[in-house]
């Protein structure tokens, strides 16, 4: 016979254990340039699938040296080839990965700047000259591939040293981003994939810096090692037309 104890607790129990409990969802550790557009991505994934994942953004090389030490993500989207064939290099994941997109860089200029989007960066060298300048926001280049992009673009236009006192340094490309629109600098170089976003291209102007100025950006992903199935789902569905036309649409070019 039941007490009334014994089923309380076999009432907490069911509450605390369900019969059908979902896994977690797996984890992608993604570049910051990707923040709007994988949004979209992994939205229609969700409807398609009826699937989830966990989008977590921020600068390929801080992954890069988070996924060594072990960090529990299932799938690495780099801003940068690089870093992909690198943690392949050590054993960390379970191939070389797949290119999956091709990124731009440009200059945008928040509303009531004295600059122009010029991605030529004359205006933005006769400011440097005639003391319009006060702040300009980079990623930054020692980690961030959007940040090493702009310095190779900055190197070209023959900037980079008279630049560096009025650089101001985002720690990935999304907050770099921040930083232009805000106003609390007068410009910077982002991402594309950004500027398209509705919520940052109606803060200023954007204009692209021409590719031949930089060394490309080659977008790749990989799964790490132990990835779980919905990772490896999410991984191909990347691939498929509906992703694909949402990365195009925030300036991606498709390999």
């Amino acid at each position: 016979m039941l007490t009334r104890r014994h089923l309380l607790w076999t009432a907490g129990a069911a509450a605390v254990w369900p019969l059908h409990a979902q896994p977690a969802p797996p984890t992608v550790a993604a570049a910051s340039d990707l923040k709007f557009a994988l949004e979209n991505v992994a939205a229609l994934f969700e409807r398609e699938t009826g699937q989830r994942v966990r989008l977590v953004f921020g600068s390929s090389g801080n992954f890069y040296a988070q996924i060594l030490q072990g960090a529990p993500f299932h799938l690495f989207m780099s801003a940068d080839e690089a870093f992909v064939f690198k943690l392949a290099d050590e054993g960390k994941t379970l191939d070389r990965g797949r290119l999956y997109a091709h990124g731009r860089i440009g200059i945008f200029v928040p509303k009531g700047s004295p600059l122009r989007a010029d991605g030529q960066l004359r205006d933005l060298a006769a400011a440097l000259r005639d003391g319009r300048l006060n702040k300009f926001a980079i990623a930054n280049p020692e980690h961030a591939p959007y940040g090493t992009r702009a310095r190779e673009a900055l190197h070209h236009a023959g900037l980079w040293q008279a630049i560096q006192p009025h650089l101001v340094l985002g720690e990935n490309i999304a907050q770099t981003a921040q930083f232009a629109t805000s106003g609390s600098t007068q410009g910077g170089i982002i991402a594309l994939s950004l500027a398209r976003a509705p919520q940052v291209a109606a803060l200023g102007s954007f204009d692209l810096i021409p590719a031949t100025w930089h060394q490309p950006l080659a977008q790749r992903m990989v799964l790490l090692k132990h990835a779980p199935e919905a990772a490896r789902r999410f991984y191909d569905f990347i691939a498929t037309p509906g992703a694909q036309a949402i990365m195009t649409r925030f300036g991606f070019a498709m390999p």
